[in-house]
């Protein structure tokens, strides 16, 4: 490949149909930008199989690199925060949605966006922890700063525990002392979960069943939700005193019923949770609390390695569900 080219997964609309291909381009198509970044990791996300998918219109202009995180090193920077060969990591910033993202070996973006490489990760790591990760340990810290601990009575829910979000949460929060309770609606998960730490499987069609009234017994100390949709819900009844639900996706819908009764008589708290521009300082704290606290004997667990010419049919796959944990696109492979 000529330097000054690289290779992207391309998307492409006509008439309504989003298309793809693995394309080569020339640098100068690349977005304007501060700093250039050689990407050797990325993820794919369940955002990423709808937006590759053509679902939910989270892009409007074509062509289009979808890829909402990617990890790798600076070739080229106007920006006093970054020189060539500092390694970064990027989430967020809606990059694979209004700007061209990590499904490519080249990227251009605004410096601000990025962060140094967390201290004890590396590039692969970095992206077997993504966006994903990064939520996970966003939604741990909001429920620590409304008073969690592991000494609260009750273990703490996670819904869609076998996804990225709920996978990089389970381990995380066990390795920290909590009991998990995690939820899925595949019972060929299980051993998986409990591998990574869950100390109860509950599944899916329970938490399905709304509360008979407005409270319920309490059973969570805490919550961390990635599915939303009407379970959302049904499980807040059930939350301890003063407990809170850290809300993180809408893989179930945007629709959500509920009462003020667990609000008003129980003091709980919705935390809604947005990885998306969150301030740099608690992005920078968030990865490093992950180096230091998830722990990365169990990434492989987390962790299936993928090629950029296998993403377009397993986007199809994770909504689906038909994917457990996190695909890590290594882009030289």
């Amino acid at each position: 490949m000529a330097e000054n080219t690289f290779t992207a997964l391309l998307l492409e609309e006509d008439d309504g149909t989003v298309s793809n291909s693995i394309q080569t381009l020339d640098d100068d198509q690349l977005p304007d930008g501060d700093v250039t970044v050689a990407v050797t990791h990325s993820t794919l996300n369940y955002k990423d199989g709808m937006i590759i998918q053509g679902i939910g219109r989270l892009v409007r202009n074509y062509p289009h690199i979808p890829g909402i995180d990617f990890a790798g090193t600076v070739i080229d920077s106007q920006s006093d925060a970054y020189k060539p060969g500092d390694q970064v990591i990027l989430t967020g910033w809606r990059v694979g949605e209004v700007w061209w993202g990590g499904f490519a070996t080249k990227a251009r973006v605004k410096a601000d966006w990025l962060v140094p490489l967390a201290d004890g990760l590396s590039l692969q790591q970095s992206m077997a922890i993504g966006t994903a990760g990064f939520t996970a340990m966003l939604a741990i810290m909001a429920l620590e700063d409304h008073g969690l601990t592991p000494e609260k009575d009750g273990n703490v829910l996670i819904t869609g525990a076998a996804g990225g979000v709920g996978s990089v949460a389970t381990a995380i929060l066990a390795n920290l002392g909590y009991r998990v309770a995690a939820s899925t609606g595949r019972e060929e998960t299980h051993a998986y979960l409990t591998g990574l730490g869950g100390t109860e499987i509950i599944t899916r069609a329970e938490l399905a069943e709304p509360p008979k009234g407005p409270l319920a017994k309490e059973r969570w100390s805490g919550i961390i939700d990635s599915v939303g949709g009407e379970g959302l819900g049904n499980i807040l009844p059930s939350l301890a005193y003063w407990g809170s639900c850290a809300s993180v996706g809408n893989a179930g819908g945007i629709k959500f019923t509920a009462t003020v009764i667990p609000f008003l008589l129980r003091g709980i708290n919705l935390l809604g949770i947005d990885s998306n521009t969150c301030p740099k300082e608690r992005r920078l704290q968030a990865w490093e609390r992950l180096s230091r606290e998830l722990p990365l004997d169990k990434l492989d667990a987390l962790t299936e390695t993928v090629k950029l010419a296998e993403v377009a049919d397993l986007s199809g796959k994770i909504l689906q569900g038909q994917v457990q944990g996190r695909l890590v696109i290594e882009m030289g492979a």
